[in-house]
């Protein structure tokens, strides 16, 4: 079969869901072949091996990651040349989408970005307008090069014994342009990273201010869930954008997704329509987020949510 590189998104040696999602995909494509660069791989080829990781490429070095970008490009633009992959995925995150973008330059192949799905041959499925319209494209010139948006592939445990190959790339001035002289640790709360959540609560317009997204947080912690908002609610300055689920936010697709008061514009939905089993609580019965639901509650927000925190809470 095929060989297909998927570059791993790591943070210290942790994998993550991004990446297990990529190789599932590969698999499903030719053999995935995961691309490790820098330190800590160690604690994390088990898991690695557990999603289907056929063989892996070592790029132990810590200089690799001691530079902005252009290793990562550097190193997979000289597997390209070397091992002739049918295809490079990657996620479609910032960081990410530069690299395809350096990637591309470096072996003149064509590049596919926010790609949400990959068919036989190639053939890449973009969900745009909102979700409204999906777009088909297949690269035409050198290797493909695609990134995946985040949360498009549900990942898949395929147990694999992988073959390991330390590897190693000589750095151009160039690729030493921009070095990172310091790295800040964001300091993290106790409730789970959105965008690898299993449960999300998102408020909206509807809970009116700042002050009422305790409400939000309440059942969110009720369930062990992560926060989320609207496009809306961040806008107005009622909670952080980084928070922020839709087009252009973060795209979620947990096994549990609840809405409150958010009326579901286009926007929103894109990035959480995926998501296994939607929830929403919302006062106005034509809201059109109720198109979109499993299960719908009609009704005040700040009766309905209090309460189904509390019954939660009862429970265990």
């Amino acid at each position: 079969m095929a060989e297909i590189l998927v570059l791993v998104d790591h943070v210290d040696g942790e994998v993550k869901k991004v990446t297990l999602e990529l190789l599932t995909l590969a698999n499903r494509l030719g053999e995935a072949a995961a691309v490790w660069v820098g330190p800590g791989y160690e604690n994390a080829k088990d898991r690695l091996a557990e999603y289907g990781a056929g063989k892996v490429y070592v790029a132990a070095d810590e200089e690799l990651t001691s530079y902005v970008v252009a290793p990562k490009a550097a190193l997979l633009a000289q597997l390209v040349s070397e091992k002739s992959p049918a295809a490079v995925l990657v996620a479609a995150t910032g960081e990410g989408k530069e690299v395809a973008g350096r990637l591309a330059v470096k072996t003149g192949s064509g590049v596919l970005t926010d790609v949400v799905d990959v068919a036989d041959g190639f053939v890449a499925e973009h969900s745009i307008f909102g979700g409204g319209v999906i777009a088909h494209a297949k690269v035409k010139t050198g290797t493909p090069i695609i990134a995946v948006r985040p949360n498009s592939i549900a990942p898949e445990a395929n147990a694999a014994t992988p073959a390991e190959e330390q590897v190693s790339v000589t750095l151009s001035d160039a690729d030493k342009g921009a070095k990172i002289v310091e790295k800040v640790v964001q300091e993290k709360g106790e409730r789970p990273d959105l965008t690898e959540a299993a449960i999300v609560v998102s408020g909206g317009r509807g809970v009116g201010g700042a002050e009422n997204f305790s409400i939000i947080e309440g059942l969110a912690d009720s369930l062990g869930a992560a926060v989320g908002a609207s496009r809306a609610a961040t806008d107005a300055g009622w909670y952080p954008h980084s928070f922020q689920v839709g087009q252009t936010g973060k795209t979620v697709s947990p096994q549990l997704y609840v809405a409150v008061g958010i009326s579901g514009a286009i926007q929103h939905r894109a990035g959480m329509q995926t998501s296994k089993t939607i929830v929403a609580i919302n006062k106005d019965p034509e809201a059109p987020i109720f198109e979109l639901v499993d299960y719908g509650v009609v009704g005040d927000l700040f009766q309905v949510a209090p309460q189904l925190t509390e019954e939660i809470n009862k429970r265990k």
